[in-house]
């Protein structure tokens, strides 16, 4: 998939990144994307610092179906360490080993709940099976951290979705309009990326 998108330009190779990041076909002019208001930014004070904030190795993976998307990770990579940073959680964030071994593990799985399998138990209170023209596809964030000892790792997760309007078909409710594919996208991760890490960060466990 990399080897074709890199012979298109810089704008359809993010608009069919981000295609396959919400499930569906690359279309141009005729679908709309809304992000879920369920979930949302979190403030920098929400955020609860370590007293004394650890250095730590951080691996993130985007997944589909709980399989690895390279594409779309890498795609995502980038904006996911420098939240990281910018939450002041970790001393220094690393792609390496940290000294001290803390490991911070980020896995983002889009589930499309059109998918039975898939979608079963996934969340209440989300705006999708609204009738018409509308696919919602939800992200599970899975953060794992481990601080290096032989602590039992915290594990905390959040979830979000994307909902695509497809033809005239109406605006969700509860849901926020996106310029396009990659921006409903990123606006997604950063949210739920956000919410898992203050509640990682909350929980007594994390030192």
């Amino acid at each position: 998939m990399l080897t074709v998108l890199s012979r298109v330009s810089p704008w359809l190779r993010h608009a069919a990144l981000g295609a396959a990041m919400v499930g569906t076909t690359l279309v141009t002019g005729c679908a709309s994307f809304y992000v879920d208001t369920a979930t949302k930014d979190v403030a920098a004070t929400e955020y609860k610092v370590p007293a004394q904030p650890k250095p730590v190795q951080v691996l993130f993976e985007f997944q589909t179906k709980g399989t690895a998307n390279a594409a779309a990770t890498g795609m995502l990579k980038d904006q996911v360490l420098q939240q990281i940073k910018q939450s002041g959680l970790f001393s220094e964030v690393k792609t390496t080993p940290a000294e001290g071994g803390a490991l911070l593990s980020v896995a983002l799985n889009n589930i499309p709940l059109t998918d039975d399998a898939f979608s079963k138990g996934f969340v209440t209170g989300l705006t999708f099976g609204a009738a018409g023209s509308q696919v919602t596809d939800g992200y599970v964030c899975t953060v794992n951290y481990s601080d290096g000892s032989a602590a039992a790792p915290v594990v905390k997760t959040a979830r979000h979705a994307i909902h695509t309007v497809l033809g005239s078909g109406g605006a969700p409710a509860n849901a926020v309009k996106s310029e396009g594919i990659e921006a409903a996208v990123r606006t997604m991760t950063r949210q739920i990326v956000g919410t898992a890490l203050r509640d990682l960060s909350t929980d007594p466990s994390f030192k």
